[in-house]
């Protein structure tokens, strides 16, 4: 059954809008961030951003008026991995399930992004037509979304080590996250093998729900957390090889930074089983296994996560469409949201695959040591040729010593092919120090990927790339070839 259709008697909660000052010029506010993106895109000046930042700048509630129409709020997603793909997830199931939803699904997770995401959808008057809004934030601005915008829903997925430039230490991370949490009106998703987000919990407010998602004692040890990871160098010298990157961790008990307190709340979504594009979740104690087209382990994790939170809205707008006597007001079953998950195709970048002459190319975005553990566990090196490409500019985070919080023993034995971007020498050099074969360097990032992916047509390759360097590979691999809109369901 399809989710029931949304009472547009039902209003949202006061206290999630922030009430500002409408100036009379408002009206034309739409029409000019619209000329100004159109001018930008002529000039090829200002970037995605621009019409965004023209907005806030000349009209300061616009955001707030706008998002303040949705007839179920806000769902806002943040956390250091995952955020993009987990967005696109949510907002994909949702539609599925009948809402109509607005999304910035090319990861634009600033708050001038998502300004000018919205000066695509509404109309010259500024009317939204979407009963709810699925918004990726970057965990720095999602402090500022939160002044403007309170969310009714926000989804915390993790914290590492990311951009340490910008953030400092993962402790800060979790601070800037818990303005999310405490500014969030009807339900807060956290991460409960997370001990950072999901002691969160308490700074939700009085009247917010809290919900967890987790995974199964046995899943734990894939998935360490930022506490328990150690170095190849400073290990391997002393203790021999690290475990492949396919071998589980050592068990939760064992791991240095694991809470034996969260092992003990109840996720309301639990990660059981995963497999080749297979994966079981476990909801009110039944387990429903399912086919999925999410590309890497981490991804099924993500699933859990925006499982939990699509369930919290569903039964919010079940039960508000009951109470507002709305046809068709049932509640989703468990079977219908397993369905809408396995629907999903990857978001742009993270897992998608693009054909290049008979060869499978797939992107893989890494951003700190987490997430590059758990791209190369997830996408065996054999049978595959193998491209990194690494960007220091201000998007990928200008320290990229975490690089050497990485275990690449794993690709030792089929070595890497090509290794570009910015910091090319750099990352050639730390693979040099786990033994991993490099038979080409080239700092000129659109040389390196025409080369590599026209090499040995038919075999399948891997691009481990940072933010801005798989924004440019993919690019480059736009003129070689087609490559599939990034919105959402596409």
């Amino acid at each position: 059954m399809m989710a029931s259709n949304v009472s547009r008697d039902v209003s949202q909660d006061q206290s999630s809008v922030v009430q500002t000052c409408k100036p009379w010029y408002a009206f034309a506010t739409v029409a000019a961030g619209r000329f100004v993106r159109f001018a930008s895109r002529v000039t090829k000046h200002g970037g995605s951003a621009l019409p965004g930042k023209v907005v806030e700048k000349i009209d300061p509630g616009f955001l707030t008026r706008t998002l303040g129409q949705l007839p179920l709020g806000v769902v806002l997603v943040s956390g250091t991995n995952g955020k993009t793909t987990t967005t696109r997830m949510v907002a994909s199931m949702l539609s599925d399930l009948g809402l109509k939803v607005f999304t910035n699904p090319t990861g634009s997770n600033f708050v001038r992004g998502v300004v000018s995401a919205l000066l695509t959808e509404v109309t010259l008057g500024g009317k939204l037509d979407a009963d709810i809004a699925v918004l990726e934030l970057d965990e720095a601005y999602a402090v500022h979304f939160v002044k403007q915008v309170k969310p009714r829903y926000a989804l915390l997925l993790n914290v590492m080590r990311d951009q340490l430039d910008r953030f400092g230490e993962i402790d800060t991370t979790a601070k800037l996250l818990s303005h999310v949490a405490a500014a969030t009106t009807g339900t807060v998703v956290l991460n409960r093998e997370d001990p950072r987000i999901a002691a969160l919990a308490a700074k939700a407010p009085a009247g917010t729900t809290v919900r967890y998602f987790g995974l199964a004692d046995d899943l734990r040890h894939y998935f360490p957390s930022d506490d328990d990871m150690a170095t190849t160098v400073s290990v391997e010298g002393v203790a021999g090889p690290l475990p492949s990157v396919r071998t589980p961790l050592s068990p939760r008990s064992e791991l240095r930074g694991a809470s034996a307190d969260t092992a003990e709340l109840p996720a309301d979504v639990t990660l059981t089983a995963v497999g080749d594009h297979k994966a079981t979740f476990q909801m009110d104690g039944q387990g429903y296994a399912t086919d999925v087209k999410l590309e890497g382990v981490y991804n099924l994790y993500n699933a859990a996560a925006a499982l939990a939170v699509v369930r919290a809205v569903m039964q919010d707008n079940a039960a508000a469409s009951k109470a507002t006597a709305a046809t068709n007001a049932c509640a989703v079953s468990a079977d219908e949201l397993i369905a809408a998950v396995s629907r999903v195709t990857p978001a742009f970048g993270r897992g998608e695959v693009i054909d290049v002459n008979g060869s499978p190319v797939e992107l893989l975005l890494v951003k700190n040591p987490m997430g590059f553990r758990l791209s190369l566990a997830s996408f065996d090196p054999a049978n595959a040729d193998t491209m990194i490409a690494i960007n220091d500019e201000y998007a990928d985070g200008r320290d990229m010593s975490w690089l050497w919080d990485v275990d690449f023993t794993s690709l030792r034995a089929s070595g890497v092919a090509m290794v570009s971007g910015v910091r090319a020498w750099d990352m050639a050099l730390r693979l040099g120090y786990d033994q991993v074969p490099v038979a080409d360097t080239n700092t000129d990032l659109e040389q390196a990927v025409t080369a590599f992916v026209n090499a040995n047509p038919g075999t399948r390759k891997h691009i481990y790339c940072t933010y801005t360097a798989m924004l440019k590979t993919r690019a480059v691999l736009g003129r070689i070839t087609e490559v599939r809109d990034a919105g959402v369901g596409k």
